[in-house]
């Protein structure tokens, strides 16, 4: 009668023990799930930012080349007008034009003589 006692007793702690083991594993194979589930949505997540960065990033580059382009023709036209004007003056005076270049020269040259 010993040997079925001690046999039941065993196979009572054997049952425990697969008992725990299958829980183990239940919430081992639980943790896997929720896990592979968390990285899908970081990915998701992390794209959906990326996508949003990126629009952004797009939107302010269009914006910066518009007024680059805008300064660019500003500079232009200025540059144009200024032009126009140092015509304007240099065919009115000629003479004075003349002299102005020619002190301009020497000014020069005797810097670059030192």
């Amino acid at each position: 009668m010993a040997y079925s006692f001690f046999h039941s007793s065993r196979s009572r702690r054997n049952g425990a023990l697969h008992n725990l083991e299958t829980s183990i594993e239940d919430q081992i194979a639980a943790l896997r799930d929720e896990l592979a589930e968390l990285t899908h949505v970081l990915g998701k997540t992390s794209r959906h930012q990326g996508e949003k960065l990126r629009s952004q990033a797009s939107a302010s580059y269009e914006d910066i080349l518009g007024r680059s382009e805008d300064l660019l023709n500003e500079l232009q036209q200025r540059y144009l007008r200024g032009a126009g004007e140092v015509r304007n003056t240099v065919r009115r005076h000629p003479l004075a034009t003349v002299g102005a270049a020619a002190a301009f020269g020497l000014l020069v040259a005797m810097l670059a003589r030192r």
